[in-house]
This record gives C-alpha cells, sequence and structure tokens, in this order.
C-alpha cells in the first residue's frame, strides 16, 4: 500500500514518467511538469528521492534503478489502460 500512496500523491507519477527518458534540470522537469510550483516540485523531488526512485546527477534528476525497474514494472498497466480506453471510448 505504501508504493500506491507515493505513487498517487500529485505529480509523482508525472515526475517519474518525464524522467524515463533521461536526465532533466529542475527548471526543465518543471516546464514539462506544466509549469508546477517550485515548491511542490521540490517536496516531490524531495519525496521520489528518499524513497530511492530519483536522484541528483551531474546532467539533473535521474529515475535510479529502482525507479527504472518500477516503471518497467508499470509497462503492462500502460498497455491494459490503452486497451481499456478503447473500450470506453470505443
Amino acid at each position: 500500500m505504501a508504493v500506491f500512496d507515493l505513487l498517487g500523491r500529485k505529480w509523482n507519477m508525472r515526475l517519474l514518467w518525464e524522467l524515463r527518458s533521461g536526465a532533466c534540470s529542475f527548471r526543465s522537469l518543471q516546464e514539462r511538469c506544466d509549469g508546477m510550483s517550485p515548491s511542490v516540485m521540490n517536496s516531490r523531488v524531495k519525496q521520489l528521492t528518499e524513497a530511492m526512485l530519483i536522484e541528483k546527477s551531474d546532467n539533473g534528476y535521474v529515475l535510479t534503478a529502482l525507479g527504472a525497474d518500477l516503471m518497467d514494472t508499470l509497462d503492462p498497466l500502460r498497455q491494459w489502460a490503452a486497451d481499456w480506453e478503447s473500450k470506453v471510448n470505443g
């Protein structure tokens, strides 16, 4: 349940999603997240860092190995969601 609580917090999944393709600076990540406020962004980055899903690198924020593994684990769920959407909107 702890992982669902963490991922269910507003912006956390979006941050992980944006980092799946590589490192992002704070500002770049903020822009990709539709201009999330800096205070909220700091809070979410701290949560995800403490959960060992992201870390700061020389090139900006990146997924850790654990974070990348989580995103790979969620791939089947993304496919299920796309199938579900096509049936609902059919």
